[in-house]
């Protein structure tokens, strides 16, 4: 799509199934793990997106060796293991402003050691990375800002590892977390590692993919609650031989939107109730809105009921779904509030302040604070054009705006610069166009 927008007509229905592309957060999450470890990785169905093509990149930068093998039904990556020693000790790693990528790797690199530099596009360099640094560092780790103090870009050098205790702050992105429990085994080496976390921990259910993963990678991780965590020494991945990558929770969140919005069935296909994704809960979300869900091992259904019930929730666990169910709000019976949701504020753009941006224009009222946002429906949803802010999410989301009552046939939704979803989902607005026929 080299259109630097695209038009959707309003529809009034929609119906279908959706196969999901795979988690971006359990593609960079295996990709990381399959490189450290010990033996050869096949893994089925990794996403095909920015965010994994920026990782994959700087694993062959590594000296880290992959194949990709189209098969019938999908792909298969094959990762020859290092056991923890990267072949190239200097590389300069360009890794966009995909989060899952740039944060575990510096936190690999910095234990590991090297000559190392990373920097992405502007807005990577806004995004914080101080906590995951000041952690690294005060275990005896060299790393550099070369820009602003607390901000990529970074320049990584040999450190030492002293330390037997780390902590992090827990309230500005789990990333930093899921990086120190991603190498702890590789500082583990002959004593036991524990990483403290200081405050409140939110986006516990990331915390909950990265732990299964870990040990999915044959390394126990003792748990003290979301308190702390403690790796014992001797640790070492292990490949699993072959790895499937689930399809991703938060894409689904569109799609089951669309069939609570404009009647559905519409079933997505990939993750269900047994997924390591807290995004699933999503659709209990949905249910408070009235919306009629149904769900089995590998699918999940939504199908509305009439009008959608305004919500007032806390949306610390899944911060990127939540984002769907505040365009849900245009079609609920009066206010929702979506709370404890700060952390949009330091993700590909301020997602509190664009999101009110772009709901303003369509006629809803939002009122935005630091941490919280609260939609009240417009009587009709007026045409316009969404700006994106280069964020996949937003983009999206504001999809589901062109689903509308028969008696607005013929407007028009206007989605400025829709390539932004190739971070996580190229071919989303095909997808989105075969059910919204």
């Amino acid at each position: 799509m080299t259109h630097e927008y695209i038009d959707l007509q309003t529809v009034a229905h929609v119906q279908g199934a959706v196969r999901l592309p795979g988690s971006k957060s359990i593609s960079n999450r295996i990709l990381l793990l399959s490189a450290l470890s010990q033996g050869d990785v096949d893994i089925v169905d990794l996403l095909a997106s920015d965010d994994t093509a920026v990782m994959l990149a700087a694993l062959r930068s590594l000296g880290v060796q992959w194949t990709e093998e189209k098969t019938a039904t999908g792909t298969i990556h094959h990762v020859k293991g290092v056991a923890g020693v990267l072949p190239n000790k200097s590389a300069d790693l360009f890794m966009g402003n995909a989060g899952t990528a740039i944060r575990p790797l510096t936190a690999a690199l910095a234990v590991i050691g090297g000559d190392y530099t990373l920097h992405g596009v502007p807005r990577m360099h806004e995004r914080p990375i101080g906590d995951l640094v000041d952690a690294l560092n005060a275990a005896g780790t060299n790393v550099e800002y070369t820009g602003n103090p607390g901000f990529p870009p970074l320049h990584i050098k040999q450190g030492k590892i002293h330390a037997q205790r780390l902590s992090v702050r827990g309230d500005v992105s789990s990333q930093f977390l899921t990086a120190l429990l991603m190498v702890a085994p590789l500082m583990a080496r002959d004593h036991a590692i524990s990483i403290d976390v200081i405050g409140e921990l939110i986006s516990k259910p990331y915390i909950e993919i990265t732990l299964n993963l870990i040990r999915r990678f044959g390394v126990t991780v003792e748990q003290n609650g979301w308190e702390s965590f403690t790796i014992q020494p001797g640790q070492v991945y292990q490949s699993p031989g072959t790895i499937h990558v689930e399809g991703d929770a938060s894409s689904a969140s569109y799609f089951l939107a669309a069939g609570a919005i404009a009647g559905g069935p519409v079933r997505v296909e990939g993750v269900g109730k047994d997924s390591i994704q807290g995004d699933v809960r999503f659709a209990a979300a949905l249910e408070r809105m009235g919306v009629q869900i149904t769900m089995g091992d590998n699918w999940i259904e939504a199908k509305s009921n009439g009008v959608l019930k305004a919500i007032d929730a806390d949306f610390n666990h899944i911060p990127d779904a939540a984002m769907t169910i505040a365009i849900a709000a245009l079609y609920a019976d009066g206010t929702s509030t979506l709370r404890n949701i700060a952390s949009w504020r330091v993700k590909e753009t301020d997602r509190i302040a664009a999101m009110a941006t772009e709901l303003r224009k369509v006629g809803a009222i939002v009122e935005e604070g630091p941490d919280y946002i609260k939609v009240t429906p417009p009587a009709v949803i007026t045409p316009a054009t969404i700006d994106t802010y280069d964020d996949h999410r937003m983009a999206m989301c504001f999809s589901l705006v062109s689903l509308d009552g028969a008696a607005r046939k013929g407007n028009v939704m206007r989605i400025n610069d829709p390539k932004c979803v190739g971070k996580t989902f190229p071919e989303y607005f095909a997808a989105f166009a075969a059910i919204a026929k």
